[in-house]
Order: structure tokens, then sequence, then C-alpha cells
């Protein structure tokens, strides 16, 4: 019986020589380089939208708050407001710890006690029970900080305040003084003042709280809340006992949640990798004159929800004048967004 002997056969015309290969290689690697900014772009452009729909929910838990409780929440809150001895003891939060019910935190909320009660720290009691956790919609997915968990990107303004900063460089020192051509004039150091009048903006860390009415500019021309890079901002990093600021990160009333001010124009350079002291002023975190405006990763500028819920990109090379006027609640001048 005759047998069948199966041969594999190498067909030459199949094979690729080196330099077919080589080429083709050269091909791939040149479709991948078109190819990755355009993905890089939609990547940022998908960040940018979740960034904005995380402010578009602040701003309405902000009226949310403000339908209830007829003002909007504090910036920060501390009692007694005079400041004891040791205001770290009795902390009693960020404006984000007053608008979780309007977040669907509720549960997170109620552990947050004795919110009116002074000389008594409702931050504490709130950590006994769990340790802060990072609430994501309190963070830009575009921010690129990493690790910095339960940080913050999102500070309420204070408006065209002063930071007057430690380091004593001041780059924007000219617009701490009185302004009545542009129609605001006190400006009390980093926003502490007890008087609704002397704040320029919508928030401080003492308790200043400011209703709809105290928005005589328009809800529209009133910048409520904006980004901040959280490594480029050393309040917001901070963590540890009561000589850093006490670690509340979100929660706290001194950890940046409501320190920024619209002096310092947006995007202005800080180096992240800056340490805890003054080192190079011009660009160091800790410098407050520098470090405490509003800062984004999105190429240009920031996003911002404004007191009338809406949110709006702000390039960063906009008229600092304008965007003094933006950031003031009552200032009187006309002004719209470029």
């Amino acid at each position: 019986m005759p047998r069948l002997h199966a041969k594999l056969r190498w067909w030459p015309g199949n094979a690729f020589t080196l330099i077919e290969l080589l080429v083709v290689i050269a091909i791939i690697a040149v479709l991948i380089g078109l190819l990755l900014p355009a993905v890089q772009k939609v990547r940022e452009a998908a960040n940018r939208m979740r960034c904005a729909n995380n402010l578009k929910q602040i701003g309405l838990a902000l009226h949310g708050y403000h339908d209830v409780n007829k003002a909007l929440p504090p910036g920060g809150m501390v009692l007694p407001q005079n400041w004891p001895d040791d205001p770290w003891t009795s902390g009693k939060g960020s404006w984000a710890v007053y608008t979780l019910p309007y977040m669907e935190q509720e549960n997170l909320f109620v552990r947050f006690d004795k919110l009116g009660t002074p000389n008594f720290s409702s931050l504490e009691a709130a950590k006994k029970i769990e340790p802060f956790r990072k609430l994501p919609y309190l963070n830009c997915p575009s921010d690129g900080s990493g690790g910095m968990t339960p940080a913050a990107n999102y500070v309420a303004s204070m408006g065209p305040q002063c930071a007057r900063g430690p380091c004593g460089y001041d780059p924007f020192q000219t617009y701490c003084k009185d302004f009545p051509q542009w129609g605001y004039t006190l400006s009390p150091d980093f926003a502490d003042t007890l008087k609704p009048a002397e704040l320029r903006g919508l928030f401080s860390r003492r308790g200043v709280r400011i209703d709809i009415a105290g928005i005589s500019d328009g809800l529209s021309n009133t910048i409520a809340v904006g980004e901040q890079i959280i490594n480029k901002n050393d309040h917001l990093q901070i963590v540890g006992g009561p000589e850093l600021f006490h670690g509340e990160w979100w929660a706290g009333f001194n950890t940046g949640m409501s320190h920024a001010t619209t002096i310092i124009p947006i995007n202005f350079a800080v180096d992240p990798n800056s340490g805890y002291d003054c080192g190079n002023p011009r660009t160091s975190k800790q410098n407050w004159n520098i470090s405490w405006g509003f800062k984004s990763n999105h190429s240009g500028g920031a996003n911002f929800v404004f007191a009338d819920g809406s949110v709006h990109f702000i390039e960063q090379n906009i008229d600092h004048h304008t965007y003094q006027l933006l950031g003031c609640r009552n200032d009187g001048q006309a002004v719209s967004l470029p």
C-alpha cells in the first residue's frame, strides 16, 4: 500500500525581508505617533467635561443649602468665631461639610456632631467614627497630583482678597490696596474678617455667610468655586497634628477649601516640588501670594462654577481687571464673561 508523505514547503515569495520588516515597524511607529496626541486630546476633553460636571453638582448643592438656610454655607467655620487660643480644637468644617446633605452624603454628614457647639471639634468627632475618605466629586481627573487623597481640587472664592503670605515676595501687592475705581476698598488678611461688608467674594474661613441678596453684581457675574492643583497649594496637601493644620483635608476650615483669591492670575506658576518653607518665594507653594490662586491642568485656563450654578471655562490670559470684577460680588461695575 503506498504511503503518503506530507512535506512543509517554504515559498520564498511569502517571507518578509529584514528591510520590509523594519519598514512595517517604522510605519506603525509613525501611526502611533500621530494617533497618541489625538487620544490624549480626547481623554483630556473627557476629563475636562467630568470636571465641569463636578462643579455643576457643587453649584446645585450650594443653592440647595441656600434654599434651606437662606445663605450660602460658610467657607470655613470655627466656634467661637473670634478664634480661641487653640482654634484647631474647635473646627466646624469647610463648605464641603455643609453641602454633604445636598450631594447625597447625608450618612457622612450626620457624623459631624454639634456643629453649633463652641469649643468642640466636630471634625475630630467625625474622624473617630471613620477616617476621612476621598469624595470623587471633589476631585478633577486632570489634577494628576497622585496620592493626595482625600484632598480636594475645588476651592471656594474669596474674590479679589489679599492672601498676605509669609514669604515676602508678592508680585500682586498693588491689587491688595483700595481700588475704588474698581468698586471695592477693604481687603483684610486671608479674608479673616467676621464682617460680610469686608468680604469681597463669597466665602471666608472664619464663618462669614453671604446670601443671594448680598451678591448685588448678579449671580451670573460672580465666581463661587473653582479649581486648584493639590500639590501646588500647601494647605491642600498638609496632613498631621495641630502644628500642621490638623489634617482634615477637604473637611477642615483651614485646609485651603476657602483660600483662593482672584488677585493671583489663573495658572500662575508654582513649583509642586517646593517644600513647606519659603525656599524660592517666586515659585514656592508656601508663598500664599502666588499659590492661593485658581489653577488647573487643563490647557489654557480653569473651570469655575458661578453663583447662579453655571459652569464656565475661563482662559488664563483673561484681562486682570475683568477677572477681579468676576471675583467681587458687589463692585457695581459692568462686566461680562469674555
